[in-house]
């Protein structure tokens, strides 16, 4: 038995590889892979850039891994759920971002039972950028670059990233900060896109009848590299809403907070003290399995099924 965890929790497939996939010397990159075949699902993986993503589709669509044919959905809107599998040396990464990719897992297992067709789930590599790497490293913009050119432009991407701890959905606007201050051509376009999905992340809320959820600014994840490369997506995380309450009122009694946290600017230990722990904690050797909190993961893995409808 693992200390602090007594619910079985990790007797489930697939997370009962869980804490192989923490551990400090794992085969993340396997571990997944045969989780993926354990649960028999489809599954194509795609190097980009030197970096291996792994795609997941709906049971019997039809996969093309030659440059003769066209990918799947080209030219279509599915839904892309993507969880990065990669973490920060030194760190078990439990929260960031391991338990968002079993959950992701499960959530494709769940689809291919129902017979949702209109999805596609990635796991991507290379979210975690060093000191003096620039955005453009990030594995999501050369992949974004790439799904543009596979006729993906329109795919509406939702980001898991984070989603291990706490009972508060916190839907980020971390995009309405960046895309303020842009003059890109494409920005209407943007601006649009991300509204539209931020949208339906709420109404799937509401029809969940989810009862903590959060509009609030986040850490960077995978949105930043996919929208430099010009594919907007919506990123969801989850905090405990003793951590969450604070921080919402922080933003309305100090709403410049917002462009501090997104452009790094909070160095000292009394600035990032405002940052909610949870946040705090990531990539670190503190995001360990004793933050997690699985008696929320079945609403994760819920919503994350129910943004494929």
């Amino acid at each position: 038995m693992i200390p602090g965890i007594n619910d079985g929790w990790t007797e489930d497939i697939p997370y009962d590889r869980f804490f192989d996939f923490i551990a400090p010397d794992a085969d993340r990159y396997g571990i997944l892979l045969e989780r993926i075949e354990r649960l028999n699902l489809n599954s194509l993986v795609v190097n980009v850039a030197g970096n291996n993503h792994i795609f997941i589709f709906p049971p019997g669509q039809r996969l093309i891994q030659n440059s003769g044919g066209r990918f799947p959905f080209w030219g279509q809107d599915p839904v892309m759920l993507v969880a990065h599998y990669d973490r920060v040396k030194g760190s078990p990464g439990a929260n960031d971002n391991s338990i968002a990719v079993f959950h992701l897992l499960k959530a494709a297992a769940t689809l291919g039972q129902r017979g949702a067709d209109r999805w596609i789930i990635v796991f991507t590599d290379k979210e975690e950028i060093k000191d003096g790497e620039s955005i453009a490293s990030q594995g999501s913009f050369s992949l974004a670059e790439k799904l543009r050119s596979w006729g993906l432009e329109n795919a509406r991407i939702y980001i898991f990233d984070a989603c291990g701890a706490g009972d508060t959905f916190i839907i980020s606007n971390t995009t309405d900060h960046i895309l303020k201050h842009s003059a890109s051509p494409g920005i209407t376009r943007a601006k649009q896109l991300i509204r539209g999905l931020r949208d339906h992340a709420l109404q799937t809320a509401h029809y969940l009848r989810l009862e903590k959820v959060l509009l609030a600014p986040t850490p960077f994840s995978d949105d930043a590299g996919s929208l430099r490369a010009g594919l907007p997506a919506q990123t969801i995380t989850m905090l405990p809403a003793r951590e969450a309450n604070p921080y919402a009122s922080l933003l309305r009694n100090r709403p410049e907070f917002a462009d501090f946290l997104i452009s790094g600017a909070l160095k000292s230990p009394s600035e990032r003290r405002s940052i909610p722990e949870t946040w705090r904690s990531l990539n670190s050797a503190a995001d360990t399995h004793l933050r997690l909190t699985p008696q929320y993961y079945r609403q994760v893995v819920t919503f994350a099924v129910e943004l494929c409808r």
